[in-house]
């Protein structure tokens, strides 16, 4: 055993699971959930404790049928408000522009829904516990280590100071933007293609939209970068602002009232928020898009944020998160079954896992650009545009959907349209080019 500077270590059986589990998001729970499912010996460590505050409200439909296998959909439809699509606002154009799910090419997916995340997670770390994982909270991972054998080492220290070594046959990283392994090996990379920051709050008393759009959430362009508009079951909106690290740097002013000067610059947005009170503190966080250079290792895998993060334009995260749970779940069920295939089923799993982030990540680097914008904001059904754009948005990646051959078409018609707005497209890239280059910044709460 280790020296502990005299805090003793818990001598108690079941320290050597067959699965350690770092984090109880929404990936952690998921794949806590699918292998206790499986019968194994599953162990999840939470450094706080639910519910918590979390950020990343809007759900998307492909959501849907993960909540049912996992057997939760009844409670997440109790706490969701019913969102049916998006709205997207540009300063550019006179009119808004709306996609409904229910337009996509598979129409049996309508709707999503909109949730608090601390409502949402605590039901998925609930529901892994009640499947037969082993869950402590307030427990936080100080050393993991991957020595000669079968078993990994992790050393973990509860609130009460308690020290504990685990000796896993596997260990799941799903701690999301603590991104335990992938700092620890040095692989962690902000992403120079998007590097951007984020500053958010709720409000009560915004003003909503009527009927079937009620729950939509609305994407507001600005000068520089983008808000996001969320309605909630309570009543309350969900705003936040992501925004260019020049942009963020130029605050002189704390950053509640920073908040309020940058939605000042976005009229659409002030409307709404004009009878609105602040209902929350404002929060802020830095370094928003980051990547692994990998998501696996003998006898690991990184799964949800806690491999990579893209900007949340498209409302990814927990869809990305939660998918990546049930992969994983196979990955280590095939590995620990069959360790001397593991390097062949961790190399399917790198492949895997970077699908999903792939194809966001290209639409989302050129939201920002003039014939990207125009595309949102006048679309076209023409070869079916539009319906595989809305499979995208609905999340509906990892089907048979027949979306591949059009996205190519898509990004064709994407380059054709930007070399026609030859001029609009090059300041575009040259004021993105100087808005990232050499930037490091770091976002401090007021």
């Amino acid at each position: 055993m280790m020296e502990h500077n005299a805090i003793p270590v818990k001598p108690e059986a079941g320290y050597s699971p067959d699965v350690l589990v770092i984090g109880g998001g929404p990936a952690g729970s998921t794949i806590s959930t699918l292998l206790a499912e499986r019968g194994y010996d599953v162990v999840v460590l939470e450094k706080s404790h639910h519910p918590r505050f979390h950020i990343g409200e809007s759900l998307l439909p492909m959501n849907l049928p993960l909540f049912e296998r996992l057997g939760v959909d009844g409670q997440i439809a109790s706490i969701g408000m019913l969102k049916y699509g998006a709205e997207f606002v540009s300063p550019e154009h006179d009119e808004t522009s709306f996609f409904e799910f229910g337009d996509a090419l598979d129409k049996s997916f309508p709707y999503a829904y909109e949730v608090r995340r601390s409502e949402l997670d605590d039901i998925l770390f609930k529901n892994a516990v009640a499947k037969g994982a082993r869950a402590h909270e307030g427990c936080e991972v100080k050393k993991i280590e991957f020595p000669e054998g079968d078993r990994a080492f992790v050393v973990s220290k509860m609130e009460d100071g308690q020290i504990n070594e685990w000796r896993p046959r596997f260990v799941v990283d799903a701690s999301g933007r603590d991104t335990l392994l992938a700092n620890q090996f040095g692989i962690k990379q902000r992403n120079r293609k998007h590097a951007s920051a984020s500053v958010f709050a709720h409000f009560t008393g915004a003003e909503r939209r009527a009927g079937m759009q009620e729950g939509n959430i609305s994407l507001f362009w600005f000068e520089h970068g983008w808000f996001w508009y969320i309605p909630l079951r309570d009543g309350s909106v969900s705003v936040g602002v992501v925004c260019w690290p020049y942009y963020m740097k130029s605050r002189k002013t704390d950053m509640e009232r920073f908040f309020f000067d940058t939605i000042a610059l976005c009229p659409q947005l002030a409307a709404r928020l004009q009878s609105a009170k602040l209902s929350s503190p404002v929060t802020a966080t830095g370094n928003f898009s980051y990547s692994s250079e990998r998501c696996s290792g003998s006898r690991h895998i990184m799964i949800g944020d806690a491999f990579a993060f893209i900007d949340p334009v498209f409302s990814s995260g927990v869809l990305l998160a939660m998918n990546s749970g049930f992969s994983g779940a196979d990955v280590v069920d095939k590995c620990l079954k069959n360790p001397a295939m593991a390097g062949s089923i961790l190399k399917k799993f790198e492949k895997t896992s970077r699908h999903g982030l792939e194809i966001f990540s290209w639409i989302i680097y050129r939201m920002t650009t003039p014939a990207m914008r125009n595309m949102f904001m006048q679309p076209s059904n023409k070869f079916r545009l539009q319906e595989t754009l809305l499979s995208v948005l609905a999340g509906d990646l990892y089907r048979d959907t027949p979306i591949w051959f059009r996205l190519q078409i898509f990004k064709v018609i994407y380059y054709l349209m930007s070399i026609k707005m030859m001029g609009k497209t090059y300041k575009a890239w040259r004021k993105r080019k100087n808005s990232i280059r050499n930037v490091a910044f770091e976002v401090t709460a007021p």
